[in-house]
């Protein structure tokens, strides 16, 4: 039977399951209660009181139905044909009498594994999950090629174990050199530098304003969360522009007194771009001693990581684009990677797209986090489970359902 478990019942099975995320923990359902959502810790036990099957079930009520949503998904076995039957029958009979119109789930479970440079999927024994649930009257929405559901259905990940600098791409090192030549810095932040990473992603999304002050406060007092800060040491960004351009100079002197002997169409080329660099250095010397005249440290990226179980994910980072040039946001990937190798398995670089053609809209990103080597998987996807068959139904012909979720902030406060 389904019936509501305390916390620590719910939290430690959550624990020892490996479909265990932070979506599906106390520390979220505080998170979005902040937000107009009530929620359960329901459990499905037997005859002998054993939890067979939890979930966070978050609620809210729209203007005409109220539904459910379990993010990431129940945590069960979805293998188990019988018991996910017979979880599903218990549930709908459960929150039928809470008059919820339908549940919604994203399951975090990978069902193949995409290869970026043909866009090829290679799927797994995960794939059959999808005839259970369809089987079991769920219902599969559209899968979203970007980032129109709820939550992002392809994922980049890294295996922290074997990760170092020469497995990242030949312009990923060169991004990250750019930005240490520069005098980036990195530093764990406390709560007040959440404003200041406020103002490096505001562009970039649109959420309650204080939503990841309320992320932090309730994710970092259960030590699950670090706020980390990009600045520049403008002293630091001198000397090295100096040292560059000095090196730089006596090459070009080299090049000039070849140039001399033989002239050749190479040694041009090699002049050309050494005068480049020798501008690009003296621009560095520039900005760097205007720079230095600043009082105040120069914050220029910033991201919020959640830690849970072996895995980190990067909930949100951004940086200041007037310092795009310093290419903070590679530097900034690559430094958390480094923090946090020895203590964990996996780095989650949040959400990506499954079109890897020239035509992405998305193509930066993409390439971006591409950049870092990780494996890309595609999830499961979204389905609805229909409580009030008759009402979802109607809700979903009309466009009701697709016109709120379009707009509600269950897209804008949970992607994160």
């Amino acid at each position: 039977m389904i019936k509501e478990i305390s916390v620590d019942e719910f939290q430690e099975f959550v624990n020892e399951s490996p479909l265990g995320t932070y979506y599906q923990t106390l520390n979220y359902a505080l998170l979005m209660g902040n937000y107009g959502y009530d929620y359960d810790f329901i459990g499905f036990v037997n005859e002998y009181g054993q939890i067979k099957a939890a979930s966070l079930i978050l609620i809210k009520k729209e203007k005409t139905f109220k539904y459910g949503y379990a993010p990431r998904g129940f945590i069960l076995d979805y293998f188990n044909q019988e018991l996910v039957t017979t979880f599903t029958e218990e549930l709908i009979k459960y929150y039928r009498k809470k008059h919820i119109c339908f549940i919604k789930i994203n399951p975090e479970i990978a069902i193949s594994e995409v290869d970026p440079k043909t866009g090829v999927k290679t799927y797994n024994w995960n794939y059959d999950i999808l005839d259970i649930l369809t089987d079991n009257g769920y219902t599969k929405l559209k899968d979203n090629l970007y980032f129109e559901s709820i939550l992002p259905r392809f994922q980049a990940v890294v295996s922290l174990k074997t990760f170092n600098e020469e497995t990242l791409s030949k312009n990923c090192r060169n991004k990250i050199k750019k930005g240490i030549h520069k005098g980036l810095h990195i530093e764990i932040s406390e709560k007040s530098g959440i404003d200041i990473l406020q103002r490096f992603i505001e562009r970039k999304k649109h959420t309650k304003a204080f939503y990841y002050k309320d992320y932090y406060n309730i994710f970092h007092r259960d030590n699950m969360m670090d706020l980390f800060l990009v600045s520049i040491d403008s002293s630091e960004y001198l000397i090295n522009s100096r040292k560059l351009y000095e090196e730089e100079l006596e090459r070009n002197t080299l090049l000039n007194e070849e140039i001399k002997r033989k002239n050749t169409k190479n040694i041009i080329n090699k002049k050309m771009n050494s005068d480049r660099k020798l501008l690009a250095y003296k621009n560095d010397i520039q900005k760097a001693t205007e720079l230095n005249k600043q009082k105040d440290k120069i914050y220029i990226a910033g991201a919020l990581v959640i830690k849970y179980k072996n895995r980190v994910h990067i909930l949100i980072s951004g940086y200041d684009t007037k310092y795009k040039s310093f290419a903070p946001n590679y530097f900034l990937h690559y430094e958390i990677m480094k923090y946090y190798q020895q203590e964990f398995d996996y780095i989650d670089l949040n959400g990506m797209t499954g079109d890897f053609t020239n035509e992405n809209p998305y193509k930066g990103l993409n390439e971006f986090k591409l950049g870092f080597n990780p494996k890309v998987y595609e999830y499961i996807g979204e389905y609805d489970l229909p409580i009030i068959g008759t009402k979802y139904k109607k809700l979903r012909m009309n466009g009701y359902l697709a016109k709120t979720f379009n707009k509600t902030d269950i897209k804008q406060i949970q992607k994160g």
